[in-house]
């Protein structure tokens, strides 16, 4: 596994996993009245989601022997002691495993950051987090959650602190107000969306961007690009290989989700080849500002 430097001088590898399972109960939901979408959220909850954590637990394990070392998570997942179980059972030491999770916007309304990180640290079965983060901005909240996390770092049970889904300005109001600056910023890129402002900004201030929806949730209008697909056959690999690899060159961590052995292998395959300046450029060019995911500046907190 690469490894990059945070800037506060801690190891974070170059490529991660995600757990989000909203991609999976986009699909399998399609009810489009209020009580379809109740009925499925029970469902979801005390059925499925028993289901999912099983698959998770198990795809967690392959990963993590397949070379994995960055696990992303938030206590808004429902997933924490399914990663925990993982960890435990893969037989790598915890110092080689970079955890990630994140802080959910109704502990945030609640005032309970506190009891939200140690409920995610004993879900997880672990002493210390690697990487605790606000999952989202939420207004005239999100501050008071950083005062709070600064408190935990301090006493040695966080490693690192970082954002997620933050614009140029939520990071400034961090930045006036931190004793602990944030090392790390997670939010949506890809090629029909590539944010090189905020990556450019991020970089000035000595923060590391990650990626979430790295390959665009596969989305048409990458898969159908002849563009891409040229440089994937130049180079022998998938057309989503090549944009993990495109992240990877432009100084983005992409965290890809996958529970598919081929594919979890195939996302960690990219440290064989690279990208020429003229291909970066091709896929620059596809960037359209297509975000799939909600604008943290215009978004209902409370639905998220």
């Amino acid at each position: 596994m690469k490894y990059l430097e945070l800037s506060n001088g801690n190891r974070i590898p170059a490529i991660g996993l995600g757990t989000d399972s909203v991609l999976f109960v986009h699909k399998m939901h399609t009810g489009n009245n209020i009580l379809s979408r109740k009925a499925w959220s029970f469902y979801y909850k005390r059925i499925m989601r028993r289901v999912w954590n099983r698959e998770l637990s198990d795809s967690i394990i392959k990963a993590i022997r397949l070379g994995y070392r960055l696990i992303d998570t938030s206590a808004a997942y429902g997933n924490e002691e399914a990663i925990g179980r993982a960890i435990k059972k893969s037989g790598i030491p915890r110092e080689e495993i970079f955890i990630q999770t994140r802080i959910t916007n109704k502990q945030q309304y609640s005032h309970s950051v506190r009891d939200s990180f140690f409920a995610s640290l004993n879900k997880l079965g672990l002493d210390y987090i690697d990487m605790y983060m606000i999952h989202w901005p939420v207004t005239d909240v999100y501050l008071d959650t950083w005062r709070e996390m600064e408190k935990l770092h301090k006493e040695g049970y966080i490693k690192n602190l970082g954002l997620a889904n933050c614009h140029q300005h939520h990071i400034e109001d961090i930045l006036m107000m931190c004793e602990v600056r944030p090392v790390l910023n997670q939010v949506e890129i890809h090629p029909l969306f590539t944010q090189k402002p905020l990556i450019e900004y991020c970089k000035s201030e000595g923060i590391q961007v990650e990626a979430y929806s790295p390959i665009a949730q596969n989305n048409d209008r990458l898969r159908n690009s002849k563009r891409l697909k040229t440089i994937a056959v130049n180079h022998s690999k998938s057309l989503q290989q090549i944009v993990l690899r495109w992240h990877i060159q432009n100084g983005v961590i992409p965290v890809p989700r996958s529970t598919n052995a081929n594919r979890l292998s195939a996302n960690i395959d990219l440290f064989d080849f690279s990208l020429s300046e003229e291909e970066m450029k091709v896929i620059d060019s596809l960037n359209i500002n297509s975000r799939l995911r909600y604008d943290p500046d215009n978004c209902d907190f409370t639905e998220l």
